[in-house]
């Protein structure tokens, strides 16, 4: 099946332009043939030797890929075991990665009919336009002029789209095809044990964050609930001491405790609400930030590992004159990806300091007003709720601030 999807889209016909001529399209053709010639060549999955065997000996000319500097950087050879003792007999992978390589191609070749299409559509409308000007000047040349140029520009646009889809459907045919490599253990990955451990703690960290913010605004909830209704509670009471003379004292009291208990309420919302706002910012934003560049890391690194399988492969190969044009490209592309992984591999190891400097900072603040508030609150102490408060410069919202003007209403 997989083979029958490669034969068409290898062999698909492209329609002619609307005037019969196929001399304007050579470029094109070309880039077709280009990607053709990259189905047939290309590395075959059924050949497990290409990524089974970890890290080739280096070849003559070649940049050793062991001579790669880092800390802690290695492969590991227990991931390949595990791998294997736990999928055994998964052999079927190769030709599931020829399918997904077949896919690509048929997408990439859809992907540039469309663009000559819309680029005839383009020329089309280009000698339609010219038509009509020569109906109305007397200078032919000037108009032969604009319209050649037009038609260089439109070109220029569509061969830098092509070329644009043929890179891309290389680069994922080379990533998907290490991604299922690794996944059934048939293939090395480049491994820095001490980055990844801090990954997995910021991970870790940030999924326990985020339990702390779900367990807050659940308490806020509650919490806000009982606060409205000590303020119904105490409204009631007063409304019954104004109307039970020979309990007027004692709803009296009631009333104020009731009323005592709200405004402290309100400023114990205050401050967890301050605490909630600055827990998110420091999850959603600064713990998301670095997760967002370590994906792009990641991403990096199984591109380097994609392409560094591939220079290995070819330098296993033959050692004729095309062989070594083969292995010069996959060599640059090689040390493209290599100077990207290092770049960001660079930077989430920075990113992971300070955002453990930020968050020590962060927390150790807003534990410390929660502690207080709370206490102060469930002490009841007014006065240490206040200064809890004012010390860490938390503003109340006025009363009503929440509800809807009349004018919103309206």
């Amino acid at each position: 099946m997989a083979d029958n999807t490669m034969s068409k889209a290898a062999t698909m016909e492209i329609p002619i332009n609307s005037n019969g001529d196929t001399g304007a399209l050579t470029e094109d053709d070309s880039l077709e043939q280009d990607l053709q010639q990259v189905m047939v060549s290309g590395p075959n999955l059924n050949e497990t030797s290409i990524v089974s065997g970890g890290y080739g000996g280096p070849a003559g000319g070649i940049i050793p890929t062991s001579s790669i500097k880092g800390p802690a950087v290695r492969y590991n050879p227990e991931y390949l075991d595990r791998r294997r003792t736990a999928a055994p007999g998964l052999g079927g992978s190769s030709s599931f990665g020829v399918t997904i390589f077949s896919l690509l191609l048929f997408i990439a070749t859809m992907l540039i009919s469309d663009i000559r299409m819309k680029s005839r559509g383009a020329n089309l409308h280009n000698s339609n336009a010219s038509a009509s000007r020569l109906a109305h000047h007397t200078n032919p040349g000037s108009i032969n002029h604009n319209t050649n140029s037009t038609e260089e520009v439109s070109r220029g646009v569509a061969v830098e789209k092509l070329d644009s889809v043929k890179k891309w459907g290389i680069n994922t045919y080379k990533c998907t095809k290490q991604m299922f490599s690794e996944k059934f253990g048939r293939g090395s990955r480049t491994v820095d044990l001490e980055l990844e451990a801090q990954i997995d703690v910021l991970r870790d960290t940030k999924s326990k964050y985020e339990n702390i913010l779900r367990l807050a605004t659940a308490l806020i909830t509650h919490f806000q609930s009982m606060v409205q209704t000590q303020q119904a509670l105490g409204d009631t009471f007063t409304d019954l001491s104004q109307k039970s003379p020979e309990l007027q004292d004692e709803f009296g009291y009631n009333a104020e405790t009731q009323k005592l208990l709200c405004k402290n309420g309100e400023a114990l919302l205050g401050a967890i609400n301050f605490f909630v706002s600055s827990v998110n910012t420091l999850v959603n934003k600064t713990m998301e930030d670095t997760l967002l560049t370590i994906r792009q890391y990641e991403n990096a690194r199984l591109e380097f590992d994609a392409y560094r399988s591939d220079l290995e492969e070819l330098s296993l190969g033959p050692r004729d004159a095309a062989a070594m044009v083969r292995i010069e490209m996959a060599q640059q592309d090689y040390q493209v990806h290599r100077e990207k992984y290092e770049r960001l591999r660079s930077d989430v190891s920075i990113k992971l300091k300070f955002l453990e400097e930020n968050k020590v900072k962060v927390m150790h603040k807003q534990l410390l007003l929660f502690h207080n508030a709370i206490s102060a609150y469930f002490a009841g102490n007014q006065q240490q709720l206040e200064q809890t408060l004012i010390q860490f410069n938390v503003k109340l919202k006025p009363p009503g601030s929440d509800k809807p003007s009349w004018l919103e209403e309206q």
